[in-house]
C-alpha cells in the first residue's frame, strides 16, 4: 500500500527534502500542495498531511482548523513544522488537534520516524470501522486467537439484525446506519454492563462479542431486551404501530416485513474444544441458521463441549 503523504508549502522548498529522506522507502509518496490547492487536495484524503509554516502565506492554525473539520480527514495525522517555537503558539496549533509540531531546525531522523509512526498508526486505525469506531476483522482475528492461545474457557457472541435490508430499501441508507450505530452501543453497554469483554463490528449489521466468561444468558437477555425497546424509535408512526413495514419486491409486489430485530448465535468455547478461529466460526453458523428461524429478536447458545 502507497502512503500518500501531502506537503503544504507555497515555494515546494520541502519536498526535496523528504523526498530525499524516504528514498529507501518506496511505499511513500509525497506531494507538494499549494495553501490554494487544499480543498483538492483534501478529497484525496491523504496518508498523512505536513504543513511547513515558514513557507505559507495562510494562518497555519486556519489551515489546521480546516483540515479538521473536513469529514473525510477528521482522523488525518497532521505534522505542523515551524521555526516559530514559542510555547504559546505551539498549544495554539496543538489545541486544533494537530499530533505533532516539529521546531526547526529539523532533526531528520526524528521527523523520519515521526512521520513513519504516525502512518503506521493510521494504519491500525483504519482498520476500525469508520461508522462505529470498533475494531475490523483483523483485531477480531487477533483477539480470537488470543483466547484460544491462552487455554482459558471463554464465549463468543454473533450479533446480526433481521430485516435490515428491508428497513434500508424503504428508510434509506442514512438512516440504516443510525440502526447500525445503535446497535454497537447497545452491544457495547451490555458487554460492560455485565463486566469485561472484546466488541468488535465484523462488517454491514454483522458483530461480534467476546467475553471471557460461559454464563452469558443474562447478556443475550439484556442485549435483546435493550434493543427491542428503543428500536421502534428509528420507524415513523404508522409502521411502530402496525408492527411491519411494506417493501415492494422486484416484480413489483408488495410484500409486509417485521420490525427490525437482532438476532445472537452464541458459542461456549470450553477449553480445548476449538483448535482454531475457523472451527467456531462454522459452530456458529449452525447455531445462527437455527436463530434466524424464529421470528422476531432471539438468541441460542451451543453449549457442546466437542
Amino acid at each position: 500500500m502507497i502512503n500518500e503523504v501531502y506537503i503544504i508549502d507555497d515555494d515546494e522548498s520541502s519536498i526535496a527534502v523528504f523526498r530525499e529522506l524516504f528514498r529507501n522507502d518506496k511505499e511513500y509518496k509525497f506531494i507538494s500542495v499549494k495553501t490554494e490547492q487544499i480543498d483538492i487536495a483534501l478529497k484525496n484524503i491523504p496518508s498523512l498531511i505536513v504543513i511547513n509554516e515558514d513557507a505559507i502565506d495562510r494562518d497555519v492554525v486556519e489551515i489546521c482548523r480546516k483540515i479538521r473539520k473536513d469529514e473525510d480527514n477528521t482522523i488525518t495525522p497532521v505534522i505542523v513544522v515551524s521555526s516559530n517555537g514559542s510555547r504559546e503558539h505551539r498549544l495554539e496549533v496543538l489545541n486544533e488537534s494537530i499530533e505533532y509540531f516539529v521546531r526547526k531546525p529539523v532533526d531528520e531522523g526524528y521527523l523520519y520516524y515521526t512521520v513513519k509512526n504516525l502512518t503506521r498508526l493510521l494504519t491500525i486505525n483504519r482498520r476500525m470501522s469508520p461508522l462505529t469506531g470498533l475494531p475490523g476483522n483483523v483485531q477480531i482475528n487477533s483477539e480470537l486467537k488470543k483466547h484460544l492461545l491462552k487455554k482459558e474457557e471463554f464465549s463468543v457472541l454473533y450479533i446480526d439484525l433481521d430485516n435490515f435490508k428491508a428497513y434500508n430499501d424503504v428508510y434509506g441508507f442514512l438512516k440504516g446506519d443510525e440502526i447500525i450505530i445503535y446497535t454497537a452501543n447497545v452491544i457495547v453497554n451490555a458487554v460492560h454492563d455485565i463486566g469485561n469483554g472484546f466488541v468488535g463490528h465484523i462488517g454491514g449489521d454483522d458483530f461480534i462479542a467476546i467475553v471471557p466468561y460461559k454464563d452469558i444468558e443474562k447478556l443475550c437477555q439484556n442485549i435483546i431486551a435493550v434493543f427491542d425497546d428503543g428500536v421502534k424509535k428509528f420507524f415513523n408512526e404508522v409502521d411502530s404501530r402496525e408492527g411491519y413495514i411494506e417493501v415492494a419486491n422486484r416484480k413489483g409486489i408488495i410484500e409486509r416485513f417485521p420490525l427490525t430485530s437482532i438476532s445472537i448465535a452464541a458459542v461456549i468455547a470450553d477449553v480445548g474444544r476449538f483448535n482454531n478461529i475457523l472451527e467456531i466460526g462454522d459452530v456458529a453458523s449452525q447455531v445462527k441458521h437455527a436463530v434466524k428461524a424464529v421470528m422476531g429478536s432471539s438468541y441460542a447458545i451451543d453449549r457442546r463441549r466437542r
